[in-house]
């Protein structure tokens, strides 16, 4: 039931946006009472940080690819297939993207949770200790976080940057182009 919860809010805070929303509005479209959602999540906030949670989990799957390699200069090797990951996540889960791009002042206000900014900090802590390892060369560091900016900027800002264009043409681009960068062949899923 929580996932249906949070499926149906995702869809409601991307009709409306989130401070528009209401809790009834999730409880009616799921045909159950207030009551009933209030079991699962106590208020409206709580809601969100669990969505915004999803985000999270999408880039620790991805970290946690690169954390089984043997040797860390092999997440040079798995890099770009890391970053094709990454750009299916993102274009695959396109409304949670556009939920965190639409509610950006929420999303601020979630910041200050303790639950989110420990889950945050891990992320930001794994994500460093690979950009600042030495064994990787300073140019291939460089590239993997550009690569990073590129896929991010483009995909979260896709739908106003390129309109009507599907977001899996645009993928596919900027899959070529992040690869272009990387200087490896972009792989086909």
């Amino acid at each position: 039931m929580r996932e249906r919860i949070l499926d149906t809010a995702l869809e409601v805070f991307n009709e409306h946006g989130y401070d528009k929303a209401s809790l009834r509005e999730i409880a009616e479209r799921l045909g159950v009472t207030k009551a009933a959602l209030y079991y699962h999540f106590e208020r409206k906030e709580d809601i969100l940080l669990q969505l915004h949670l999803r985000l999270h989990a999408l880039g620790r799957q991805a970290l946690d690819r690169l954390k089984d390699l043997d040797d860390p200069r092999d997440g040079l090797a798995a890099w770009p297939g890391l970053i094709d990951h990454l750009i299916d996540e993102i274009t695959n889960n396109r409304d949670l993207f556009l939920l965190h791009q639409r509610n950006h002042n929420a999303f601020e206000q979630l910041q200050d949770t303790e639950h989110h900014r420990a889950d945050h900090d891990d992320l930001e802590e794994r994500m460093e200790r690979l950009l600042t390892d030495p064994t990787i060369p300073l140019a291939q560091r460089v590239r993997m976080a550009c690569s990073i900016g590129a896929v991010m900027g483009t995909l979260m800002r896709g739908s106003e940057i390129f309109g009507d264009v599907p977001a899996t043409e645009v993928a596919e681009l900027l899959r070529d182009a992040v690869h272009d960068l990387m200087g490896t062949a972009a792989a086909r899923p």
